[in-house]
C-alpha cells in the first residue's frame, strides 16, 4: 500500500471517529450533565456539614448487649415517623443501618427519602433526616424514573446505565484515536 493511500485511509478513520465522538456527545449531553453533577455531589456528600448526607449522631453506649431489642427499636422508629414526619407516607422500613461504634441505628424508610437515627440503648430519637444523598444517587443511576413510574426490576435504570456506560466506552476509544491518530499521520508523512 502506498504511503499516500495509507495516509488517506488514516484521515478517513480519523474523520469517522470524530463524527462518532461528536454525535454521541450531542445525543447524550443531558445524561452526562446529570451524571457529572450528581457524581460530584455524591463524592462530596460526607463533606457538606449535613446538607447532602446527615451527620451521624452518637448514642449513649457502644455495648450492643446493653441495647434494646431490634424489634422494639424498629417499632419506636416507625412510631416517631408517624408522629413527627407523616401519617400519609409509608412507615415501612427499607433498611436498618446498625452503627455499633457510634451506638446508634439508622432507619431508612421505603418509598420516601426520610431517615431516623435512634440511640441503640435508650431508643431515644437522635435525628430525623431528609436523605438527600439517596435522591441524588437515584438521579445519578436513573432509578428515580423507575421509582416514579412504578416499574419493577428497574428496566429504566438498566437501559440508562447501559447507554451511558457504552457511550463512555465509545468516548474513550474515539477520544484516544482523536489524540493518537494525528500522531500516526505525522509519523507516516515524515517517513514518506
Amino acid at each position: 500500500m502506498g504511503k499516500t493511500k495509507k495516509r488517506k485511509q488514516q484521515a478517513k478513520i480519523l474523520r469517522d471517529f470524530r463524527k462518532v465522538h461528536r454525535l454521541t456527545g450531542a445525543w447524550l449531553f443531558i445524561f452526562f450533565l446529570f451524571i457529572s453533577i450528581t457524581g460530584l455531589l455524591l463524592g462530596w456528600k460526607k463533606n457538606t456539614n449535613g446538607l447532602i448526607l446527615a451527620n451521624t449522631e452518637t448514642g449513649t453506649t457502644t455495648e450492643i448487649a446493653e441495647w434494646l431489642p431490634l424489634d422494639d427499636l424498629r417499632q419506636n422508629a416507625q412510631q416517631i415517623f408517624e408522629d413527627s414526619i407523616s401519617t400519609k407516607l409509608s412507615s415501612e422500613i427499607d433498611r436498618i443501618d446498625v452503627r455499633p461504634n457510634k451506638g446508634i441505628l439508622k432507619f431508612k424508610f421505603k418509598d420516601n427519602f426520610y431517615g431516623i437515627q435512634l440511640d441503640g440503648a435508650t431508643g431515644k430519637l437522635l435525628k430525623i433526616e431528609r436523605r438527600r444523598s439517596d435522591i441524588i444517587e437515584q438521579i445519578h443511576d436513573g432509578s428515580i424514573l423507575d421509582r416514579y413510574l412504578g416499574t419493577s426490576n428497574t428496566p429504566i435504570k438498566l437501559v440508562y446505565t447501559t447507554i451511558t456506560g457504552l457511550a463512555l466506552l465509545i468516548f474513550t476509544v474515539t477520544g484516544f484515536w482523536l489524540w493518537y491518530g494525528p500522531k500516526q499521520m505525522k509519523k507516516t508523512s515524515k517517513s514518506a
